[in-house]
């Protein structure tokens, strides 16, 4: 693959963890406005060379930073803009709650041991009081005298641990129409009740949303399961995809009369993933939950699964177990063999992966996968028509100031695992850290955005700069 290089514009600084970077046309605009949520819960855009505030629901985002050392996955982690937006005023939501933490499904780290069944068939009981935090997602309306007010609320998610909640997790399908929610696999780590497999939990999927139906609902319950919806909301949903770990959002690239569907999925140890499909076929809620009560299996033809946890992208998801004399010989020992054979035929496989250590000199060890975008602008030609990611941090065990990493494959149509090559920049950060945490792109997909920031503690603030790329 070529080598690339680009520049880093900077667009806004001193902001908080950018998550979201997108672009719309406001009702009664012309010009084309990047949006910027941070995971605190500011909407900012950029609106005449100045940054506006569009939208600040800091009080209503769970106290985030509190345990951990400020590292946290929770926050405002999606945002999106109807396709009628400019006619309807409409947008959405997906945060983690105030006023919801709980005291967690474990009170301490989860790791399998291959050679302990008990520790591969865990069960998440006494979800009620056993919980982190409730995630909600919401439908909000931009009124006539331009304040955002909320309208109503779609879901309200119980989740086991704080992390693996997704980012920029919400999407529109510009085949359906349809508002598409990526959710994480729980937390922890390994998946320990193995949620992102079964069919009635809503961890671990990618679901879409008919926003158009009216469910009557204003607060829905809290709930972990699709059969504890109502049933007018079950009707409301459909699941595109099942085994997912933990997912930078999905984005779609048309292709003729079609589209590419991309999406990451963050690694536990060894490697990050990228998936690409066309054609798939999605699994009413009210079908999975009818062959639940039957105690049968639906039909999953042309049913995306990612493999997750038997799979780790293109490998059986594994335990290291470490080798302080010589980490080279580290010892690697299949977790989960049995459901890496149940799902080694039905899962999908991935259009790439990068590792978390790789000896050749032209790649880097990554830390997790944190945006995927299709590029179908002109102005990087090398890029053209590839995808673009980000990764949070480059492994290499040195001291700071840490770098992320941009890179790019290309999709071949000879389902082979493809290659990847590094972006090459040359922004000069100094002596300060620098994390990339997101990856946006504008409505026609011909310009990139990347999310950076100084720290990963939530609580060290306006630490976030906000670049083009450019050539």
């Amino acid at each position: 693959m070529i080598k690339v290089k680009v520049r880093l514009r900077p667009i806004a600084s001193k902001l908080n963890l950018p998550t979201v970077l997108k672009t719309t046309i406001l009702p009664g605009d012309s010009t084309e406005r990047l949006f910027i949520a941070t995971q605190v819960g500011e909407i900012f855009y950029i609106g005449n060379g100045a940054i506006r505030t569009f939208l600040d629901i800091r009080p209503r985002i769970l106290k985030l930073g509190v345990s951990g050392g400020g590292y946290d996955e929770r926050g405002l982690l999606g945002l999106a803009f109807h396709p009628q937006f400019y006619y309807n005023g409409l947008f959405y939501l997906h945060y983690s709650a105030a006023g919801t933490q709980g005291p967690g499904a474990f009170s301490e780290p989860f790791t399998p041991n291959p050679c302990d069944p008990g520790t591969l068939s865990l069960r998440w009981i006494n979800r009620e009081a056993q919980y982190d935090h409730i995630d909600t997602v919401e439908e909000w309306i931009l009124q006539t005298n331009g304040q955002p007010q909320k309208r109503r609320t779609l879901l309200n998610l119980r989740r086991p641990f704080f992390n693996h909640n997704g980012v920029n997790s919400l999407n529109f399908s510009p085949e359906t129409g349809k508002l598409v929610l990526t959710t994480g696999d729980g937390g922890s780590g390994y998946d320990p009740f193995n949620l992102s497999q079964n069919d009635m939990e809503i961890a671990g999927k990618i679901i879409e949303i008919d926003v158009s139906k009216n469910t009557f609902i204003d607060n829905p319950p809290v709930v972990t399961r699709f059969n504890e919806l109502p049933a007018s909301i079950q009707e409301t949903l459909t699941v595109i995809a099942k085994g997912v770990r933990n997912i930078p959002g999905i984005s779609y690239q048309r292709f003729y009369n079609q589209y590419i569907k991309y999406a990451g999925n963050v690694g536990q140890d060894l490697v990050e993933s990228i998936f690409s499909f066309v054609h798939y076929k999605p699994i009413p809620v009210t079908r999975l939950i009818q062959a639940s009560f039957l105690n049968s299996e639906s039909d999953q033809e042309g049913f995306i699964n990612f493999g997750w946890r038997g799979w780790e992208g293109a490998f059986p998801a594994s335990v290291i177990r470490g080798c302080t004399a010589n980490p080279t010989m580290d010892e690697k020992t299949i977790a989960y063999y049995d459901e890496a054979v149940r799902t080694s035929a039905r899962r999908l496989l991935p259009l790439t992966g990068y590792f978390h250590q790789d000896p050749r000199p032209d790649k880097f060890g990554g830390t997790a996968l944190t945006g995927v975008q299709p590029y179908m602008g002109n102005g990087i030609p090398g890029l053209t028509g590839s995808v673009v990611f980000t990764d949070l941090a480059r492994n290499e065990h040195s001291q700071p100031p840490v770098r992320g990493v941009l890179a790019y494959t290309r999709v071949k149509p000879d389902c082979k695992l493809h290659d990847f090559s590094v972006i090459e920049t040359d922004y000069p950060y100094g002596s300060q850290s620098a994390y990339y945490v997101s990856l946006g792109t504008n409505m026609d997909q011909t310009r990139l955005y990347l999310g950076v920031y100084g720290s990963m503690n939530v609580t060290d603030f306006n630490q976030g700069t906000v670049f083009e790329i450019v050539p």
